[in-house]
């Protein structure tokens, strides 16, 4: 019998998570498949829930990991998926919904994306897309290493407000004081220092609910997309920004673009986030790793 697990955050999304998860089991449950729930108290929890299941013998172990949430779930279980060979499936349950974005999936609808997976669970269809790596950590969608970067530690370190509000608190309060930073970059091999407000690597073109930061960077060309945005005054900055939502920034002056198979980025000060988790201090070294992880997921579409 094939066996599925079901992971969920039930707190995903201001409790789209559990409302999702509601969809995805009764879905799940009307057919032969063998499900196993999955609802991790905490992220170590989830995590420990995902390794074990993936890593379990025989018919103990999971021919696909279903994740009901956001990007932020999607990471954790990829930690545990990258190169196994056991497919993700994704049931879009959170704020910003990226991985779904990039796979073509319905992002309000968690039956309709559940019946999508069990379709191409069952017809055997698995798209194999690329991962980033940096040590023993994966990414699916962009690592933010300089403003954004900024304002989500400052986020995180307030206990309130709740929501948006908190990040457009911290937004603001980190341009009142942020000045460019200097990076020193290893683009495969070549070497390159410069000022900027942001340095981004993507594996694939978008993050944070739809910021096409890396615009035009592919899940499966075995190449990382690195972008860095020139130094800039506080204003342009703001005026720039709603750009990212369209992709129209890539013709902003101080826009440049690289694609490598391996970046190395320092930097003083600055804490990396990745698919919108907190991921590392730079230094840090990226690579791109082909092929790493398999998806249950329609066929692309040619839209990038």
């Amino acid at each position: 019998m094939t066996r599925v697990a079901l992971l969920t955050n039930p707190t995903s999304g201001k409790g789209r998570g559990a409302r999702g998860r509601a969809a995805a089991l009764d879905v799940l449950r009307g057919t032969d498949l063998d499900v196993l729930d999955l609802v991790g108290r905490d992220a170590t929890e989830a995590a420990g829930l995902a390794r074990d299941a993936v890593a379990a013998a025989g018919g103990d172990r999971v021919d696909a990991l279903l994740v009901c949430g956001g990007d932020g779930l999607v990471h954790l279980a990829v930690q545990a998926l990258a190169g196994t060979g056991t497919a993700l499936g994704v049931v879009p349950a959170g704020t910003g919904n990226d991985v779904a974005r990039y796979l073509d999936l319905p992002r309000r609808d968690p039956a309709e994306a559940t019946h999508l997976a069990i379709d191409a669970l069952r017809a055997g269809h698995r798209r194999t897309i690329d991962l980033a790596r940096s040590g023993d950590r994966w990414f699916v969608t962009v690592l933010a290493a300089g403003f954004d970067a900024v304002v989500n530690e400052r986020a995180n370190a307030m206990t309130r407000p709740r929501g948006q509000m908190r990040y457009n608190i911290a937004t603001v309060a980190a341009l009142r004081t942020f000045t460019p930073i200097r990076y020193t970059l290893d683009l495969d091999g070549e070497q390159v220092t410069l000022e900027a407000m942001m340095v981004a690597v993507g594996n694939g073109p978008s993050y944070g609910g739809g910021l096409r930061m890396t615009e035009g960077a592919v899940l499966d060309d075995g190449l990382l997309d690195v972008v860095v945005i020139g130094p800039m005054g506080k204003a342009e900055l703001v005026r720039t920004y709603p750009r990212l939502f369209t992709g129209t920034h890539t013709t902003h002056p101080a826009y440049r673009h690289h694609r490598v198979r391996r970046v190395s980025i320092a930097a003083p000060g600055i804490t990396t986030y990745a698919d919108g988790e907190r991921f590392g201090a730079l230094p840090l070294t990226v690579e791109c790793v082909p092929g790493a992880l398999q998806v249950l997921a329609p066929p692309p579409t040619m839209a990038p």
